[in-house]
């Protein structure tokens, strides 16, 4: 196990084969969806392609997202952390800050958490000079978490036929919030 992040309540590893059940539950529920094109995963096999692709980034970009697991209970929140992102934005490749978690830990702070530890480890141990995110405008929750771990609202831009917000955070400006 590849762990590359402790916080008070998390820890942040890599994603494994072993992860697929769990996430099978995360990406098969249609209200984890809602702001992501509305395409739930139907199969085992899909999660297992999904950890397939985030462990092939792993190796070609040295980063990609995490397993986020409960320190109290051993339990699979999510997923979280950055990876090398080239697909959304068309000519633009950036880190992209992300987090993904099961309905039932909603609204606990684990999302604002692991953001906070995923742009400490790109700034400090990846030295990254920008890390970018990008969300639905009508998805308030995630742009909050945005907003609130200091991502500024750059731009909005067109995805899959919706508005999105485009949000950066530069390591001068983040180091300049820490002191």
């Amino acid at each position: 196990m590849n762990i590359h992040v402790e916080t008070d309540r998390l820890i942040l590893r890599d994603l494994e084969p072993t992860d697929a059940p769990d996430i099978f539950a995360l990406d098969s529920n249609p209200n984890v969806h809602e702001f992501l094109g509305k395409k739930p995963i139907q199969t085992l096999a899909q999660a297992e392609a999904i950890i397939d692709l985030v462990c092939s980034q792993y190796q070609t970009h040295g980063i990609g997202r995490w397993a986020m697991i409960e320190k109290a209970t051993n339990n699979f929140i999510g997923w979280t952390g950055l990876k090398y992102e080239q697909n959304i934005r068309p000519n633009l490749a950036y880190y992209d800050l992300g987090y993904r978690l099961r309905e039932k830990y909603w609204g606990c702070g684990f999302a604002t958490e692991s953001a906070i530890a995923s742009l400490r480890y790109g700034f400090e141990q990846l030295q990254l000079s920008t890390i970018n995110a990008a969300a639905d405008v009508q998805h308030v929750v995630s742009n909050h978490i945005l907003q609130k771990v200091g991502l500024k609202q750059v731009d909005v831009f067109e995805y899959v036929g919706l508005p999105h917000y485009w949000y950066e955070l530069t390591q001068v400006e983040w180091r300049a919030g820490l002191v």
